[in-house]
């Protein structure tokens, strides 16, 4: 894939093993593109590649997160034409490339939502780690009073963080609630002042990047996520059978232990774009051979 080295319309900013990603089109409410989607996919393939990114963060510039989609072209803004390729021969939701892609991630995703958050605004941070707000954050799933469906896997995401119910409450009558209703309903993690919300979202990422392996938390990730799909715990079981034999067996864990015992910070070796290990795919390998599948 070609690397994007300058974003039209997000900000990449790399500090101190924490990237921001920034909603980049303030003048618009960040109105989301198929140019942003391209850019965010991009960006979160980027992200993987690089050791120096430990923790993801996004948010958005000026007063709004992102307004959902730019609907400046009218009644064709949802033509298929506007799209690219297809999926079961249907054209590909470009919400959905880039919910897919942040769940595939493999450093942890914090959304830090400054502002209004609405359609794909919304739907979007579904697959990120942790949500935090402002006070003034406003989410809408405005779908059906748009006459569409809601799209990027929210009917896949949606219940599985808040529960059926209100999600098919939030869902069906596309109505925009507060802040104060994202908590009560366990869409966000916690709500913030303005000002106080981005400090809050990179304290959280500093906890992440200066105390845990990278390779853990990416692994730890994957099999959060995957584990939503499995029909019984034992599935699980047997996933993590497979991770905890073969990060026993590496170097971060003996740096974890010893740095325990040492009562110092842990200095781990591993390397996420080299050192996470595949304890999904089928044929398993020789060392998971009794393990029972």
């Amino acid at each position: 894939m070609m690397r994007m080295t300058d974003y039209e319309q997000i900000r990449y900013d790399v500090d101190d093993g924490i990237l921001t990603i920034t909603l980049h089109r303030p003048d618009k409410l960040n109105a989301f593109t198929p140019t942003m989607k391209d850019e965010l996919v991009d960006a979160f393939t980027r992200a993987d590649a690089d050791d120096n990114v430990r923790v993801v963060v996004v948010t958005g510039a000026g007063r709004a997160f992102c307004a959902g989609a730019d609907l400046s072209g009218g009644g064709d803004t949802f033509d298929v034409k506007r799209r690219g390729g297809t999926v079961d021969s249907a054209p590909r939701d470009g919400g959905g490339l880039v919910s897919l892609r942040i769940y595939e991630s493999r450093k942890p995703v914090i959304g830090a939502i400054n502002g209004p958050a609405v359609g794909v605004g919304v739907t979007m941070t579904l697959p990120m780690d942790v949500r935090l707000a402002s006070e003034s954050a406003r989410f809408g799933f405005v779908f059906t009073r748009r006459g569409i469906v809601p799209e990027a896997a929210s009917t896949w995401f949606l219940p599985r963080l808040v529960g059926p119910s209100r999600a098919i409450e939030w869902l069906a009558t596309g109505r925009v609630f507060d802040a104060a209703e994202a908590l009560a309903g366990g869409l966000v993690r916690s709500t913030h002042p303005t000002d106080e919300l981005l400090p809050a979202a990179y304290a959280l990422a500093r906890e992440i990047a200066e105390s845990t392996s990278a390779v853990s938390v990416a692994l730890a990730r994957q099999l959060m996520w995957r584990g939503l799909t499995y029909a019984t715990p034992y599935e699980s079981h047997v996933a993590d059978s497979r991770a905890m034999h073969v990060t026993g067996m590496m170097p971060d864990v003996r740096e974890g232990i010893a740095s325990f015992l040492e009562k110092r910070p842990p200095a781990f070796p591993g390397r996420v774009s080299s050192d996470v290990p595949d304890v999904f795919s089928d044929p398993q390998p020789e060392w998971a051979a009794d393990l029972p599948i």
